[in-house]
């Protein structure tokens, strides 16, 4: 089993809805072919940028489907899984190493708040039905449960558990995790405004919805990272980073579709309770492209 297929950058395709806000999947196929050919390293639906929350068991799985059709092996597909029970969590995850995908992740969802030992059951429960690694997601702005790190370095004593996917906003932690855990454990950047930062702190990769409308700058973040050269790094970051502090402010389902639109690409619709941005938002995403 390879424990760390990924590396780079890992996009987040938007979930595009029809007019009567069902999935467009002939549109999903073609946005993530669209992150494909623009040189992405990974593909990750059912994550934020995708409303996975918002979706039923069988749209979950008709995403991972048609994910893993369009990718056809070409990189590496990282599942969103995620679900409030540890049954239908099992269920998603067996579906998707079922469907082909190369790895899963896991962010825990609560409405009660998860004890530590809950939390550790929980993923070990998926871990021992399905073969294929397991990202480890913390992301308390979304999930309303902060993993702290002697929490993930419990989930990584768990085999499949094998990458941390970071969002706290925390460069400190990313720094931490480095330091307790070592050079063998990969983690993830899942801030978009702290991409150079993690990527400095020694972060496998980059998990982003930013591709969607920036996908050669990056890239090329990425590769002047691997080469070393930090000078430019931070040019080519700070060239898109009014862009990525907008699409998390905005929200990025919203601010994703609506900067697909300015570019003359297709984005779908929302599905309610979502909706889209307002046209001096939608404005001011447009002087922001326009300057990239």
């Amino acid at each position: 089993m390879n424990n760390v297929p990924f590396k780079g950058i890992i996009a987040y395709p938007i979930t595009p809805f029809d007019d009567e806000e069902k999935i467009d999947i002939p549109l999903f196929k073609n946005l993530v072919e669209r992150l494909i050919i623009s040189g992405s390293h990974g593909i990750a639906p059912l994550g934020s940028t995708g409303v996975m929350p918002y979706l039923s068991d069988e749209e979950k799985e008709a995403i991972t489907e048609a994910t893993i059709q369009q990718v056809k092996g070409r990189i590496p597909t990282l599942v969103g899984v995620s679900n409030l029970t540890t049954e239908r969590t099992i269920h998603h995850a067996k579906f998707a190493e079922q469907a082909g995908a190369d790895a899963v992740m896991i962010i825990p969802m609560s409405y009660w708040k998860l004890t530590d030992d809950e939390i550790v059951a929980h993923y070990d429960a998926v871990a021992q039905k399905i073969s294929i690694p397991i990202m480890a997601y913390n992301n308390p702005a979304t999930s309303g449960v902060d993993m702290s790190p002697s929490l993930l370095k419990r989930l990584l004593k768990i085999p499949n558990v094998t990458m941390i996917k970071e969002s706290t906003g925390d460069i400190q932690r990313m720094h931490f995790l480095r330091k307790e855990l070592g050079e063998d454990v990969a983690f993830y950047n899942g801030s978009n405004p702290l991409a150079l930062s993690a990527f400095t702190a020694g972060a496998k990769g980059w998990c982003t919805a930013a591709p969607n409308l920036i996908p050669e700058l990056t890239v090329e973040l990425y590769n002047a990272v691997e080469e070393g050269n930090l000078q430019k790094a931070k040019e080519i970051f700070y060239q898109q980073f009014d862009l990525l502090k907008f699409i998390v402010n905005k929200g990025l389902p919203r601010a994703v579709k609506a900067g697909l639109n300015i570019l003359g690409e297709e984005g779908g619709n929302l599905r309610s309770p979502l909706k889209p941005l307002t046209d001096k938002e939608i404005e001011e995403l447009r002087n922001i492209i326009t300057s990239l």
